[in-house]
């Protein structure tokens, strides 16, 4: 599948030209995803397959959120508005948050379509509508070969990791088929201890007791349908009816709860503050606590996140486990860690990795008696962390 750089720049591109520009000029990795996700079959209709994969996409977001309101606009997905002139669906976009064009293109601009590429890969990595059922509008099953990016196969499993990792492969849908996750045991964090890396979404993990999640300084968790730590462990935290429907957002509301204990509603936490919540439907998996580290701190449109702030984080986690431990029958052993800030918070990952690495050292030489994890969902960045 393409990645999201790739996605993101080639949205850039098809921003001032719009739709009708999708047959003049080709965008591999928009087309890539199109294939893969079942909405064309190739180059003859990859124009209106990008298209339908966009509409979704803003479906994704909401259509009745600011976000999917001002995408629809931005690239002339609505009603009529197709061919748009670029700075009318710039203005008609504005107009969506009250701002005007320029600060608009200044600042949430750059965020939409970076939403927007974050939808589409949402989008990707679900499991394929069955052949002949009903799948989002407009999708249907993909064709019986892989979506190439130009220079060779698909981006998704170019890498190996070196201890026997595989690459992925192209399924009967189009869509490429992820190997099952990848666990290493054994990886050092220096001469005396190891923790155990895993390629692999973090809700997918089984029997480890405590689960990290990143979070912003306000406790305000991800969305759901957003491909970050925060919104997978929201998702699959959540208690659903027969019907699916999600009846008890566990982490959010105990989230909330927290804050409103502590009178912190609306306000923010200290940068590297840990907040203990129990796994509601991860249990089922094993799990048995998630711990929030608040280590992003909103910035307009963007995030900072300060190395030293996952230091503290990963100190607090432990020393919360360790208050924690014998709460339970057995103990509380293990303990998973995602690279905190590496999402959103646009820190890069191996500096996460080697403060992580760093601090995780530190409280090990303190207790020795912790199975450490590290989760990533790549693995060229697993490839980076054991490369540090």
């Amino acid at each position: 599948m393409p990645t999201y750089d790739q996605l993101l720049e080639e949205l850039k591109g098809i921003r001032r030209p719009g739709l009708p520009d999708l047959r003049s000029i080709d965008r591999p990795a928009l087309r890539a995803a199109a294939v893969a996700g079942g909405f064309c079959d190739g180059s003859d209709d990859a124009p209106a397959g990008i298209e339908a994969l966009l509409k979704e996409a803003v479906r994704r977001l909401g259509e009745r959120d600011l976000l999917g309101r001002a995408a629809a606009h931005t690239f002339g997905l609505l009603p009529d508005r197709r061919g748009a002139p670029a700075h009318d669906r710039r203005k008609t976009a504005a107009a969506v948050y009250g701002v005007t064009p320029e600060r608009f293109r200044k600042h949430q601009e750059p965020q939409v379509i970076q939403q927007l590429a974050e939808a589409v890969l949402t989008i990707l990595r679900e499991p394929p509508p069955p052949s002949g059922g009903q799948g989002s509008p407009g999708r249907g099953p993909g064709p019986d070969t892989g979506a190439q990016l130009p220079g060779g196969p698909s981006a998704a499993g170019q890498s190996t990791l070196a201890r026997g990792g595989r690459t992925g492969r192209t399924g009967r849908t189009g869509r490429t088929v992820q190997e099952p996750p990848l666990r290493v045991d054994s990886v050092p964090v220096d001469a005396q201890s190891t923790f155990t890396l895993h390629v692999s979404p973090i809700e997918l993990l089984r029997d480890i007791e405590v689960l990290v999640s990143s979070e912003n300084v306000y406790l305000e968790m991800s969305k759901t349908f957003r491909p970050t730590v925060s919104g997978a462990l929201r998702l699959a935290a959540a208690v659903r009816d027969p019907a699916g429907e999600i009846v008890d957002d566990v982490l959010a509301r105990e989230l909330a709860g927290w804050l409103r204990a502590h009178g912190r509603p609306g306000l923010p936490i200290r940068p590297g503050t840990v907040v203990p919540t129990s796994p509601g439907a991860l249990a089922a998996r094993g799990v048995r606590r998630i711990y929030h580290a608040a280590v992003a701190t909103p910035l307009d449109d963007t995030y900072e996140v300060r190395p030293e702030s996952i230091a503290r984080a990963v100190s607090a986690c432990f020393a919360l486990a360790r208050a924690e431990r014998d709460r339970y029958e057995p103990a509380l052993s293990s303990i998973c860690f995602p690279l905190l800030g590496a999402g959103r918070g646009g820190l890069a990952p191996a500096v996460s990795a080697t403060w992580l690495r760093w601090a995780i050292r530190d409280e090990l030489a303190r207790d020795a008696r912790w199975r450490v994890h590290l989760v990533v969902r790549s693995r060229e960045i697993a490839e980076a962390v054991g490369a540090l």
